[in-house]
């Protein structure tokens, strides 16, 4: 085999092998099926950190006729120490008759050097039918683990946990539809255990994926930050013809505003699928579907962005801060008026431009003729509502395991008053650096993206992720 620690998981037809190959490398191109026989043949899938492999998992068919190979295997078994040399004859001789394809493709990886991860079905009833099949790989002399899998539930988990451990050195229980991020750290902690070669360079592979995981909080951070710098600052304009009659175009471009809006949260949130390795991710239409509700339907807003009590605080701090120039300009003569007019007005001003989206202005062009332009959006309410709904989404695809198929299904509950969930001083950061994305434009983004990477690890909890 590679260089690289490398394991074969193997076991029973459809007892989900091919599941946790999909979630340890996470790769969501390894094929998954409820159907057994899905996987025909042995495919490698590197789990790859900067591009270098950090493990190898094999995927490979499941036993069909183990009792007879076994039954082959033991016919010519002269002692102990003799079957490994046993087992590789069997897979000589019928590799090439074309007998026992099943089983002569999942043992050739173990025989090349492998660590075997044997999987078991938790929700089926554990039957001496997996004897031979755990029997043969015991002969091959690898070092193994075994996984119990709870496709569909735990009812069989404990007479499955005794039984393998008759074979195995290690038992685990992991679910590899649900399995957290630290979950997937421990297990591969385990494999270090199967032989003291693999333990150096599975503890590099443990620390490399925790450090990607920082950089991708910060790719996350990144690509929200260039999200609301976009919409805060975007316009949709058009040239008036000659004759026309603006009212007549304010409707059609207003929809296209908000239409090239929805398409960059589109894009953003496909953007954050692919830093987390999901490229093929398909959503699910629902009767109500929190993200997939309308981005501008104000109705809806109390899910994502601030309160009415939390917007009159945002923006009387930004008021104030504006009085405050003043006093320093007065050089304090002013008695702090400054402040105190600047945060009434600040407070007046986000609580009616609450529910506001955006105007829709004529100009008059320097060469003739003339402009309407909508945008950008007036409404203060508006970045804290794009960066809620950015912040579930990540806290769904974080926690989503690669090995999953059904569709993003999108709980009629996100946890409203996300902002709840951040510290007084990240919200202060938060508040400050939106302010200074409305006034700068996209030189603010680093700064934001900066405010909100801690934010990001924060929406990787597990408490975000149901």
């Amino acid at each position: 085999m590679t260089g690289v620690p490398t394991f074969a998981v193997v076991g029973h037809p459809n007892k989900g092998k091919s599941s946790i190959v999909s979630t340890l490398a996470q790769d969501d191109s390894v094929r998954v099926a409820r159907e057994p026989g899905t996987t025909s043949e042995c495919r490698a899938y590197p789990m790859r950190v900067d591009g270098e492999a950090q493990y190898v998992l094999v995927d490979t068919p499941g036993f069909q006729r183990a009792r007879r190979a076994l039954e082959w295997m033991r016919a010519r078994e002269t002692h102990a120490g003799a079957h490994r040399a046993v087992v590789e004859a069997f897979v000589a001789e019928h590799r090439a008759s074309g007998q026992f394809r099943d089983e002569c493709e999942l043992l050739a990886p173990v025989l090349a050097g492998a660590g075997i991860l044997y999987v078991a079905d938790g929700a089926r009833p554990y039957g001496p039918d997996f004897e031979a099949e755990m029997e043969i790989l015991r002969w091959t002399g690898q070092p193994s683990m075994a996984l119990i899998n709870p496709i569909g539930g735990s009812a069989h988990v404990d007479e499955w946990r005794a039984a393998l451990s008759q074979y195995f050195k290690i038992v685990r229980v992991f679910d590899a539809h649900a399995a957290s991020f630290e979950a997937r750290l421990d297990l591969l902690r385990g494999f270090g255990q199967l032989a003291e070669e693999w333990r150096a360079p599975l503890e590099a592979a443990v620390a490399a994926i925790a450090q990607e995981r920082e950089r991708v909080y910060a790719r996350v951070a990144r690509a929200i930050a260039e999200l609301l710098a976009d919409v805060t600052s975007h316009v949709a304009t058009r040239r008036i013809p000659e004759g026309a009659d603006p009212d007549d175009l304010r409707e059609s471009l207003g929809h296209e505003w908000k239409d090239e809006l929805r398409e960059r949260e589109r894009a953003a949130r496909r953007a954050v699928e692919q830093i987390y390795r999901h490229r093929a991710i398909e959503r699910e239409e629902r009767a109500f579907d929190p993200l997939e509700q309308d981005l501008f339907s104000v109705e809806h807003w109390f899910l994502w962005g601030l309160s009415r009590r939390q917007l009159v605080a945002s923006g009387a701090a930004g008021g104030a801060a504006v009085g405050g120039v003043i006093d320093v300009a007065a050089h304090g003569a002013s008695l702090l008026a400054g402040a105190l007019i600047g945060a009434a007005v600040g407070a007046a001003g986000a609580w009616w431009s609450s529910g506001r989206l955006a105007k829709i202005r004529v100009f008059a062009l320097p060469l003739g003729g003339r402009l309407v332009r909508c945008g950008p959006a007036a409404s203060s309410n508006f970045p804290y509502v794009v960066l809620g709904r950015a912040l579930y989404h990540h806290a769904r695809i974080a926690g989503r395991a690669h090995a999953v198929r059904t569709p993003l299904a999108l709980g009629e509950d996100p946890g409203a008053n996300w902002i709840e969930r951040i510290g007084a001083d990240q919200r202060r950061e938060l508040d400050r650096s939106l302010r200074a994305l409305r006034r700068d434009g996209a030189g603010a983004t680093d700064e934001l993206a900066r405010v909100l990477t801690p934010i990001a690890a924060q929406g990787d909890a597990p408490t975000l992720r149901q």
